[in-house]
C-alpha cells in the first residue's frame, strides 16, 4: 500500500521561528534556508494558528537600546565616528530582517506573491546586515558595541493591526527615509576617503529602492481593493499615525524609482515647508 504524502509544512511557523531567533547570525542563515525551501515548494501557506503580537522580537542582549536622542554623535574623520555610522546602518538592517519575516508571519490572508516578496526583502536584509558586520569587524568593532535606538520595531507594533497601513508606514515612510539620507552619508564618508564603507552604502541604496517598491505596490494594491484613492490614504495615514516624522531633503529620483508620483512628492515638499520652525529655547 503506498504511503500518502505528508503535508508540506507551513511558512507562517517558518518565518516565527526566524523572527524570534535572538543570534544575529543564526536569524540570517534560517532566513536564508526559509527563502530556500519557499522557493523549492516545501512550505505552503495554510496554517491554523492566529500570529500573536510580538512585543520583542528575536534580537541579542546588546545593543542597548536607548532613545536618539542619545546616541553617540561622532564626525567620520575618526574611526570611531565610522564605526558609529557603520553600526547604526547596521542595527538598521537587523531591524529590517525582522520586520520583512513580521509581514510574512502576521499578515495571513494575503497571496502567496506578498510572502514571496517579503521573504526575498528579508534574504537581502539578511546580506545587507552581514556586509556591514564584516565592515565593522574590519574597523575592529562589533554589531551590540554601541547603543541603538527601537524606532522600526516600535513601528510594527504601531501597525501590526492593518497590512495596509503597515504597507503605508513602514517601507514608504520609515525605510524611505533612508533613500533620503543614504546619499549624505555617502558623500561625508568620500570625503573622509572611506570607499570600502562607501560601497556597501551604495549596494544597500539600490536595493532598498525596490523594497520600498515593494511596500508602494502592496500599499496601493490593498488602498484600491477597499476602493480607496491611495494618494490621499497614504498623506491622511501619515498625518495620523506620524505627525512632522517627513522631513527634507528627498531624494527625488530614488523616490521616483520606488514608486512615488510627483503628486506626491510635491505634497510632502509643502508639508515641510509649511511646518512650523522649533520655538527657540528660553535662555
Amino acid at each position: 500500500m503506498n504511503e500518502r504524502p505528508r503535508p508540506c509544512p507551513a511558512v507562517y511557523p517558518a518565518a516565527e521561528e526566524a523572527l524570534r531567533d535572538c543570534d544575529p547570525e543564526a536569524k540570517c542563515e534560517r532566513v536564508l534556508e526559509l527563502v530556500r525551501a519557499w522557493w523549492a515548494g516545501e512550505l505552503e501557506e495554510s496554517d491554523a494558528s492566529t500570529p500573536g503580537r510580538m512585543e520583542v522580537p528575536g534580537r541579542p542582549r546588546q545593543p542597548v537600546l536607548v532613545h536618539p536622542r542619545d546616541l553617540p554623535r561622532r564626525g567620520l574623520h575618526t574611526t570611531a565616528g565610522r564605526v558609529a555610522l557603520v553600526h547604526a546602518v547596521a542595527h538598521i538592517e537587523f531591524n529590517a530582517i525582522n520586520l520583512a519575516l513580521d509581514a510574512v508571519y502576521r499578515f495571513r490572508d494575503m497571496p502567496a506573491p506578498f510572502v514571496s516578496d517579503w521573504l526575498q526583502v528579508a534574504a537581502e536584509e539578511a546580506r545587507h546586515f552581514r556586509l556591514l558586520r564584516a565592515r565593522l569587524l574590519e574597523l575592529g568593532a562589533d554589531y551590540g558595541e554601541l547603543p541603538a535606538h527601537n524606532g522600526l520595531w516600535e513601528a510594527s507594533l504601531a501597525t501590526d493591526h492593518d497590512v495596509m497601513v503597515r504597507m503605508a508606514l513602514v517601507p514608504r515612510v520609515l525605510e524611505a527615509r533612508g533613500l533620503d539620507v543614504t546619499p549624505g552619508m555617502i558623500q561625508r564618508l568620500e570625503a573622509a576617503g572611506d570607499r570600502d564603507t562607501v560601497a556597501l552604502l551604495e549596494i544597500i541604496q539600490r536595493e532598498e529602492v525596490a523594497h520600498v517598491a515593494i511596500g508602494t505596490r502592496w500599499f496601493r494594491e490593498l488602498a484600491r481593493a477597499r476602493g480607496l484613492d491611495p494618494e490621499p490614504v497614504f498623506l491622511a495615514l501619515l498625518a495620523e499615525y506620524m505627525p512632522g516624522r517627513v522631513r527634507p531633503p528627498f531624494a527625488h529620483a530614488a523616490r521616483r524609482a520606488a514608486g512615488f508620483t510627483e503628486s506626491e512628492m510635491v505634497e510632502l515638499e509643502t508639508q515641510a515647508t509649511a511646518r512650523p520652525a522649533p520655538r527657540p529655547k528660553a535662555s
